[in-house]
């Protein structure tokens, strides 16, 4: 999702809040971004700089909590891709990412969707620590949504192809 919704985007500054092992960051790294990958597990960020190293690319790290941590500066996009917290929780953290974003710039969010509990196919069985199209949006009420739907994710089993259910909302920062 990463890839297929921001390839198109012009490089620029890019934090990936709750990086886990950076293989978000280190793609946007090799497309000329100047990313920094957060996560509150320097195990991963210890993974994340090898495969950055492997792919010659170079990110920044920081280790630490998603829900305090903050930027130096505006930067242009901020990716969320699973982080999966506690609902109040994950308000707190996407309106705290829509204030770091410089104007025009982007913030992705892509989660499991509280309906995949029932409906979907993996993905963490409590609801509270997935997300809704409806919540997300409300949390960034200053920011202009382009995109804001549950979508289906191909995950292959042992069972055969099964479909999880993702909340994705982009958004931007006015101009």
């Amino acid at each position: 999702f990463v890839e297929a919704h921001l390839a198109d985007l012009e490089p620029g500054t890019a934090i990936d809040l709750g990086a886990g092992e950076g293989r978000n960051a280190v793609w946007l790294a090799a497309r000329g971004w100047t990313v920094t990958a957060v996560d509150f597990s320097q195990v991963g960020l210890d993974k994340a700089q090898r495969l950055a190293e492997d792919h010659g690319v170079t990110i920044a790290t920081a280790c630490a909590d998603a829900t305090t941590w903050q930027p130096d500066g505006s930067v242009d996009l901020v990716v969320l891709s699973y982080l999966q917290l506690p609902s109040a929780k994950q308000r707190v953290v996407m309106e705290h990412a829509a204030t770091w974003l410089a104007p025009g710039g982007t913030l992705f969010v892509i989660a499991h969707d509280r309906s995949n509990v029932e409906q979907g196919h993996g993905g963490p069985p409590s609801p509270d620590v997935c997300y809704t199209v409806e919540e997300s949006v409300a949390a960034l009420d200053t920011l202009d949504i382009t995109t804001a739907e549950v979508v289906e994710r191909h995950v292959d089993t042992p069972d055969g192809m099964k479909a999880a259910l993702d909340t994705l909302v982009i958004a931007r920062r006015p101009l």
